[in-house]
């Protein structure tokens, strides 16, 4: 097969909770939305465990402890202890107490999950710019955050105080659709100040190393449903990785994705931890999954067959990466999608 057309094009004979000794899971949109779990991914974790897999949660959101995200999940049906969760709060406390003295004050504009991060690494978080911060640490608050505490980052940081976030993910997703993520209020203060912060959050390097501090994974698999946090995370740790379609990527999304986005499997959902992962093959001048060929014609993407639709996703993906070698596929994909019903 040519180069770039999968990063796994022979797909996996074992399944995936075997394959791998440790899931690397992303939350909102993985696992859960709005607080409810996401359909199949009780019992598909249920059975990863029961097979020996060990199950990590690894999220970008800062707003809740890991206490309280393990009783959220253990609530849903997800047996999990605190220490099975890592967050960007525990990522950029650990970068910001590598650049302050011990027991430093650090302005949080966030939740409780940031501040008991701060604690945990020995710094005191603090409330108002005039308290005399050594940082500011800015994390997801969730929605009832109020816009006063946006101000008070500023304050800070136009006095030349350093700036830090957990995450610059744009949106989350919730019980009633995507809403505004801590990269939106990052934007904010950013805005307001012309500063930018050091970031912790997936893709970047710290999570990346406060996950594998943590979990002591040897062979991880990363799982998620972001191009640009979960699978760009895999990619900059050089770990395999299955994008899930629960949560905020679609079809055309994939299809377009350089290469740092690209994943090594895809599935519809936490089921596909449980099996294995067909092969895409190259045939002729086209690439064949399941009952699907795809191919790049001129302008737009071609499919011809039936099967399993996620068959003939895996399939165009093949067609549209390979097209697009080290870019992103600009070939229009709408009606190869519609066969689909994606």
């Amino acid at each position: 097969m040519s180069q770039g057309a999968r990063t796994r094009p022979e797909g996996s004979g074992q399944p995936l909770s075997e394959a791998y000794d440790t899931a690397l899971l992303d939350l909102d949109g993985v696992v859960y939305a709005g607080g409810s779990a996401i359909a199949h991914a009780v019992d598909s974790l249920a059975a990863a465990r029961a097979g020996g897999m060990h199950l990590a949660y690894v999220t970008n959101n800062a707003l809740r402890t890991p206490d309280a995200v393990a009783g959220h999940l253990t609530e849903l049906g997800i047996p999990t202890g605190a220490e099975d969760v890592i967050t960007s709060a525990q990522a950029v406390a650990r970068l910001i107490s590598e650049q302050v003295p011990a027991g430093a004050r650090v302005l949080v504009i966030g939740g409780d999950g940031l501040r008991v991060a701060l604690r945990e690494r020995g710094l005191e978080p603090v409330e108002s710019a005039d308290d005399d911060p050594a940082a500011v640490a800015q994390g997801y608050g969730g929605p009832d955050l109020p816009w006063g505490r946006f101000a008070e980052a500023s304050y800070a940081i136009r006095r030349g105080v350093p700036w830090f976030a957990s995450n610059t993910d744009l949106t989350i997703p919730s019980g009633r659709g995507i809403a505004p993520g801590n990269g939106a209020a990052v934007e904010v203060v950013r805005i307001a100040t012309g500063a930018e912060p050091q970031v912790a959050g997936k893709p970047l390097p710290p999570m990346h190393r406060e996950t594998v501090i943590r979990t002591g994974a040897e062979r991880p698999l990363v799982v998620g449903d972001r191009l640009d946090t979960d699978i760009e995370g895999a990619f900059r740790g050089e770990v395999d990785s299955l994008l899930v379609l629960t949560g905020v990527t679609d079809g055309a999304q994939l299809l377009a994705a350089p290469p740092q986005h690209r994943p090594t499997y895809l599935d519809a959902d936490l089921r596909g931890l449980l099996t294995g992962q067909p092969e895409v093959a190259q045939d002729g001048a086209g690439f064949r999954c399941g009952g699907w060929t795809a191919k790049a014609g001129a302008d737009r993407l071609e499919l011809a067959g039936e099967g399993e639709a996620l068959d003939g996703l895996r399939a165009l993906c093949a067609a549209a990466w390979t097209a697009a070698g080290d870019g992103s596929c600009a070939l229009e994909s709408g009606k190869a999608l519609a066969r689909l019903g994606l």
